[in-house]
């Protein structure tokens, strides 16, 4: 049995719900936005995505806090949760949903490891997080990355059905 892809999904489950979508996106450059706009008919949940890899970016585009990025770095659950809120507000979207972390192979620390991961979602009945470290390539950890991002949106939007979702 064909289990249809996340984007797939969760593109039904934003249209059956009248729910639009804002992506901020950092390690994953614009992969979590390419693959919703794979789907044909996205544009009528997907409102769009900004990609702010860098500092300034996030602050000037997404809102970020500058305190909050030089204390806790642009790697931290307090940045996902903000680029989150910051792309649901510039897009006016019912959902923003973000990702950083750090790809790799280079830019780790003994504190923040390559393949550390935050995806974040920001709803009007509230915000959710979830840290990932993976263990793979630069692609790879990308590829995850987005995966995982897709899936905890897939979670909020099953909210009855909390099969396979952290609580």
């Amino acid at each position: 049995m064909k289990t249809e892809p996340l984007e797939v999904i969760v593109g039904q489950l934003l249209a059956a719900q009248g729910l639009t979508l804002a992506l901020a996106e950092s390690c994953t450059g614009g992969l979590v936005g390419h693959r919703l706009t794979e789907v044909s008919g996205s544009s009528t949940y997907f409102l769009g995505g900004i990609v702010s890899y860098s500092y300034p970016a996030k602050e000037r585009l997404l809102g970020v806090p500058h305190d909050t990025l030089y204390g806790q770095g642009a790697v931290s659950v307090e940045v996902a949760l903000a680029m989150a809120r910051g792309a649901r507000r510039v897009l006016d979207a019912d959902v923003g949903l973000s990702v950083t972390g750090i790809a790799g192979p280079t830019g780790g620390t003994p504190d923040k490891p390559v393949g550390l991961v935050y995806v974040a979602l920001a709803t009007p009945e509230g915000e959710r997080w979830e840290q990932y470290v993976w263990a793979e390539d630069r692609s790879g950890n990308k590829a995850a990355s987005a995966e995982a991002a897709l899936d905890l949106l897939r979670c909020y939007l099953e909210e009855g059905e909390r099969a396979g979702c952290p609580q």
